[in-house]
């Protein structure tokens, strides 16, 4: 997340741009965007709006082209590619790592990937098009193919005067690859190794064999668990057959790791995790269309468990007063599971084996906390109405729907999880609707029995 400072520099950039637009400075302004990173003209695209954000488009040369597509979100990507021509496409990707040439083309209808493929040299093309195989979430969608591997049985020293030939080391590289003469992935060889070793030793001898190959069809998920586990910087990508195919280097992971971030904030509203702020109204107003709709019949639902009760209600107006307290009561508790089980599953740490633990000790918090809570709001709603049998009622309601709260804000995500749905985008409004029809139910059923 960008600092204040960032963010007011952001905002005087853009002011400085919007102004020079409004004044045909169109020279000025690309001298501007020159002298800034990519990665900052990605977010000042992202930020203007369409009308604008064409223009300014237009003014980036074409030497920043690709390196600015890289950074730009999904949707700001693809608006900016569907003005330009397949030939203007190859030459932006040209030079661009495989992989971030790779998440360019990703965004291109089948059709125009081929066009664009086409327009390419055979170099850029052949590797290319072998990570364009791999589904886009998965290792080998991740993977850049320019490695530089050496032989388990030359000397160090080899490998010096190997590397002084190849002229330079990718970045983000700290360790070379090991391959036997068939390129079955060995194991890697630490550049720190080649430094502080004797040259004549091998690099058999002084080689790391633990840090296994990541198989290419790994869900990228698992790939950026594997990296913040074993505190990797590159990761060797590997076939079936244990043949090396290409790496993985941290910044790809952190860019995983941040799409999930901010798939799982936006899915908590219903909304896409790329979606771009200054989407036409219509398009922006059909995606959350869906969901709004969902909400309104969870909403019916529970309007309609109230009316059941309508008489009751009528004969003690006390009950409308405290309906919502229940409702919300429930809703705090559950989300609160759901989150803690959410981010479990996120990061590979419930499953089959655990379940039934968790949602036991979900169970047992929940209990400690209705009871808690049950007094507290049963003594307080006694005294306020004078009436210490509703006092007992809602406290046991409250126990009722917390006690269900802590089992569905379990349940729900490992449900969904097996039907391969995202619990964050579905677990939220689920949750909400058991917890306001348990809710009202136990309250308005139990003051049925007892107070009316």
């Amino acid at each position: 997340m960008s600092n204040p400072k960032e963010q007011d520099g952001i905002q005087e950039i853009l002011q400085s741009l919007q102004d020079g637009l409004a004044a045909d400075e169109h020279a000025r302004l690309s001298d501007e965007l020159t002298e800034l990173h990519p990665s900052e003209i990605a977010e000042i695209l992202e930020s203007l709006p369409s009308k604008d954000r064409i223009e300014i488009w237009d003014l980036v040369r074409p030497e920043l082209e690709g390196d600015v597509l890289t950074h730009a979100n999904d949707q700001v990507r693809i608006s900016l590619l569907e003005d330009m021509h397949p030939h203007e496409v190859a030459n932006a990707t040209q030079g661009l790592d495989t992989d971030d040439a790779v998440d360019i083309l990703q965004d291109l209808p089948a059709r125009v990937q081929e066009e664009v493929l086409f327009s390419m040299d055979e170099q850029n093309r052949s590797r290319i098009s072998q990570v364009l195989s791999y589904p886009e979430d998965t290792a080998g969608g991740l993977m850049d193919t320019n490695t530089v591997s050496i032989r388990a049985d030359v000397t160090l020293d080899v490998v010096t005067r190997y590397m002084r030939l190849h002229g330079e080391i990718p970045d983000r590289k700290e360790s070379l690859f090991v391959v036997d003469r068939k390129n079955t992935y060995l194991g890697v060889l630490p550049l720190i190794r080649i430094l502080t070793r004797e040259p004549d030793m091998t690099v058999a001898e002084v080689m790391i064999t633990h840090e296994e190959g990541i198989p290419a069809s790994m869900d990228e998920k698992d790939v950026a668990r594997i990296f913040d586990k074993m505190d990797l910087i590159t990761a060797a990508v590997v076939d079936e057959e244990g043949m090396l195919l290409g790496e993985i280097t941290v910044d790809d992971v952190v860019d995983v790791i941040k799409e999930q971030g901010e798939r799982s904030l936006m899915n908590l509203a219903g909304l896409d995790e790329e979606d771009d702020m200054f989407a036409p109204v219509m398009e922006s107003a059909s995606r959350r269309t869906i969901w709004l709709g969902v909400n309104l019949a969870t909403a019916f639902l529970a309007a309609w468990v109230i009316g059941l009760f309508e008489a009751t209600i009528q004969q003690l107006v006390a009950l409308a007063i405290l309906m919502p307290v229940v409702a919300s009561m429930g809703g705090i508790a559950g989300s609160q599971t759901l989150t803690i089980v959410i981010r479990g599953i996120a990061l590979g740490h419930i499953g089959s084996a655990n379940a039934r633990a968790l949602l036991t000790k979900e169970i047992l918090v929940g209990l400690v906390n209705s009871v808690i809570w049950a007094v507290v709001v049963g003594l307080v709603s006694g005294f306020w109405f004078e009436n210490m049998w509703l006092g007992f009622v809602i406290g046991a309601a409250i126990v009722i729907n917390l006690l269900s709260a802590a089992l569905f804000g379990a349940v729900i995500p490992l449900a969904l999880k097996r039907l391969n749905v995202d619990p964050a985008l579905a677990g939220g409004v689920v949750l909400t609707t058991v917890t306001d029809v348990v809710g009202f139910m136990a309250f308005l059923g139990l003051a049925s029995l007892y107070l009316v």
